[in-house]
């Protein structure tokens, strides 16, 4: 006889079942349809392709196509693929510029889609260079790879600017489009991330690069495609002042000690976090006493490692947002210094010796460093949102972004030299141990560095009143032009 507890399914149970299946399938489509309707479709579709197409799913395949085409094709030593992969990020580094080109010089009397299709162009063009040359002097490889780089970063900010603009139309939609935003960004990279190992293996990295002219052609289309009113005339000749008083208004913003002090943290606390990340991938795959693992492997662990991301970022919302700054960052930093540990242990062996297999710690390793990075790249974005004066928020926090861009940059190049001191070539990988416990170390710096940083509810203002206040107005932005360029918080490129 069954017990109270135990009972035979019934019909209704089954269609129960059956409505929470449809809903789950359905609710993403009617949310869709849903934002199409009230924001046009050709911006949906926009955001999707630029950051779920060309920033997710091609940043993904970028990045292991690039390492692969370093390492096999050009055949550099690892200190300089660190050093390069930090050049092929500087035009991230001026997104500011980006934002204020889209902003104050329409083309043709559009202002987003001639960015558009430019962008889309440059990357179509540039794909197609590095992927038909077979020997590509490296000079001539930076300078296409930058370019594509510069591509969507600039199809980035546009839509941004989009985005904004939409969020000050439609107020009550602009937690779903950020949701949007970040939704299409995280699934393109998981997809990206699975299939790029067996995509580079099935036809080499210089072929990957052959395939990213799609996401780059899809960019074109989005430029063609988009929504956008036609400005009939415009004052071309203001174009100077306009820069001009966005310059004084930011400038005026930076000396202020409310902004400059988290400000030189951040850079800071970026700079200090030496990136060896090119050595460590040099040592995974080529080191004799190293796991040589396969470019399969190699992207099924980066497409986990994302999953740690995203795991950072829901935790950040639901369980640790309401945490002051410093807190926060420095318990974050604290978790940053030990999950080094985990590199240590594995450049060492110390798994083998624990009987953990080399694939199993090293997806531990990726997941727990991704998540930590997101929960530390979280807060200091909200913390950026908020020293943004009004009247050139977007800009200014493209300007924010773009000072730990420089961060990560400075880490880049650090880490390079770091690696070539050490002498770790691409054959030689005795010291690789070292490099890495210099890196750990150096991660304990910034918590002496936390002053800086205010101990600020985050729903609290941090910014004083009178932040862009003028007694003559000059530094005062013209009311006429939009800066809104605001830079992509999923991905904290």
């Amino acid at each position: 006889m069954m017990g109270e507890e135990e009972r035979l399914p019934t019909r209704g149970d089954e269609v129960q079942e059956n409505e929470q299946i449809r809903r789950c399938v359905c609710t993403p489509l009617y949310w869709l349809n849903m934002l199409s309707k009230e924001l046009h479709w050709s911006f949906v579709f926009g955001v999707i392709i630029v950051y779920g197409v060309s920033q997710g799913l091609g940043g993904a395949l970028a990045r292991v196509g690039t390492e692969y085409y370093m390492k096999d094709v050009q055949k550099v030593q690892p200190s300089e693929a660190q050093v390069y992969s930090g050049i092929t990020s500087i035009p991230w580094i001026v997104k500011p510029l980006w934002g204020l080109l889209t902003d104050v010089v329409p083309i043709l009397g559009y202002q987003r889609r001639p960015y558009l299709d430019f962008a889309g162009s440059l990357g179509v063009v540039t794909m197609l260079f590095v992927s038909l040359h077979k020997e590509l002097h490296i000079v001539l490889a930076l300078l296409s790879l930058t370019a594509a780089s510069a591509s969507v970063a600039i199809a980035d900010v546009t839509v941004d600017a989009c985005v904004a603009q939409k969020s000050g139309s439609y107020p009550s939609l602009a937690a779903d489009m950020q949701s949007l935003c970040a939704l299409s960004a995280t699934i393109g990279s998981l997809v990206g991330f699975s299939f790029s190992g067996i995509i580079v293996h099935l036809i080499g990295p210089q072929g990957v690069y052959g395939l990213l002219t799609i996401p780059a052609g899809l960019v074109l289309l989005v430029g063609c495609l988009l929504k956008e009113p036609r400005t009939s005339s415009f004052a071309y000749e203001q174009i100077n002042q306009n820069f001009m008083n966005a310059g004084k208004a930011m400038w005026k913003t930076l000396k202020c000690p409310n902004v400059w002090r988290p400000c030189l943290y951040m850079y800071l606390s970026f700079s200090l976090n030496l990136n060896i990340s090119e050595g460590m991938f040099y040592w995974v795959t080529d080191s004799k006493a190293g796991p040589s693992f396969s470019k399969e492997i190699i992207g099924y662990i980066m497409a986990i490692g994302s999953m740690g991301s995203l795991l950072g970022a829901i935790l950040y919302q639901y369980g640790l947002k309401d945490y002051p700054f410093r807190d926060l960052l420095f318990w974050v930093q604290v978790l940053l210094c030990l999950s080094g540990l985990l590199d240590l242990a594995l450049v060492l062996r110390w798994n083998l010796k624990l009987g953990i297999p080399d694939y199993f710690f090293v997806v531990i390793d990726a997941s727990v460093s991704q998540m930590i990075g997101r929960l530390k790249w979280m807060p200091l974005l909200v913390l950026s949102s908020k020293l943004c004066p009004p009247g050139i928020e977007g800009t200014f926090f493209a300007l924010l972004m773009s000072i730990d861009n420089a961060g990560v940059l400075t880490s880049s190049w650090l880490g390079g030299l770091l690696l070539h001191v050490l002498n770790v070539t691409r054959t030689k990988f005795d010291k690789i141990w070292l490099a890495v416990l210099i890196r750990n170390v150096l991660r304990i710096s910034p918590l002496f560095l936390l002053f800086l940083v205010p101990r600020a509810d985050p729903n609290s203002s941090i910014l004083p009143d009178d932040a862009l206040s003028s007694k003559d107005g000059e530094t005062r932005v013209s009311d006429d032009v939009e800066l809104v360029a605001l830079v992509n918080s999923a991905d904290g490129k």
